[in-house]
């Protein structure tokens, strides 16, 4: 099993998730967070004023796949979030052990 993270534009989310279920990716954990990479952020004028806004916004989609879907999940991602400009985001891959479904005590992939 991997677990697969991808930072994201706001507004690259929707066809992002629609990709993802395209290709059998059942379930996904979506947080919104902040932060910044090379961009460094922001400046905007507010009142005739500079204000610097250093974390930008953006959305992070988590999940849990099994090897099977593990090469197929970043391309889709890739595709879809992709615009050529700086601050489209990162994806990140790991290794997952084992995985646990409280309810019923299932394991490893039959938990996902």
């Amino acid at each position: 099993m991997k677990k697969i993270e991808a930072i994201i534009q706001p507004s690259r989310f929707d066809s992002v998730k629609e990709a993802l279920l395209q290709i059998g990716v059942n379930g996904m954990t979506v947080s919104e967070v902040r932060g910044h990479g090379r961009q460094k952020g922001h400046t905007e004028v507010y009142r005739g004023s500079d204000y610097t806004g250093d974390l930008l916004l953006k959305i992070k989609v988590e999940m849990v796949v099994p090897d099977s879907l593990a090469d197929a999940v970043p391309p889709a991602i890739l595709k879809t979030a992709k615009t050529g400009k700086i601050g489209d985001g990162k994806i990140f891959v790991s290794r997952i052990d084992d995985a646990l479904r409280i309810r019923n005590e299932e394991r490893c992939e039959a938990a996902l």
